[in-house]
């Protein structure tokens, strides 16, 4: 029997299938519609974490850390590359975009926060720039109150000088 299938007699009651037993935490990392991580480019350890935990705080690995080699992917055009390099400069220790997740207290959970989290740099470093800002000129308004504000400013400094 597959994992996490349901007998037919518990069907012909009424039951609802399970979600798949697939954990969300392992496979490829989908990151655009054209870019998916495959699962061997994930690094992950995994280590103690701080924080709540109960007993089991000092002997389960609960925190995560999750490293892709952005550069090594395949299917990256070389804007892509270079849009990468560029974005995660200070976030590049030898090629490689580390995140870390160790706010849950289950491990599959901190891996599916560190899965989300890597997506999310990874999409923010290959968006493409946006548009140049058109120059505007101002408003006939706009320059008609700045001229008038710089005259009222003009008068009052007027009315300050001493008369004679």
């Amino acid at each position: 029997m597959v994992a996490g299938a349901v007998p037919s007699a518990a069907r012909r009651i009424g039951q609802t299938d399970p979600v798949p037993a697939a954990d969300d935490a392992s496979g490829d990392l989908p990151v655009t519609g054209s870019l998916v991580v495959p699962a061997g480019a994930l690094g992950w350890r995994f280590s103690r974490s701080s924080g709540p935990g109960g007993q089991g705080v000092n002997t389960a690995d609960s925190r995560v850390e999750l490293s892709v080699a952005p550069l090594e992917l395949a299917g990256l055009s070389e804007t892509q590359r270079q849009r990468l390099t560029a974005r995660l400069g200070d976030r590049l220790v030898d090629g490689v975009v580390t995140v870390v997740a160790s706010e849950h207290r289950q491990q599959l959970r901190n891996r599916q926060a560190a899965r989300e989290r890597m997506a999310a740099v990874l999409r923010a470093a290959l968006a493409p720039p946006p548009p140049a800002r058109r120059r505007t000129k101002p408003t006939r308004g706009s320059q008609e109150r700045r001229i008038q504000a710089k005259k009222q400013r003009g008068e009052l400094k007027k009315q300050r000088r001493r008369f004679d």
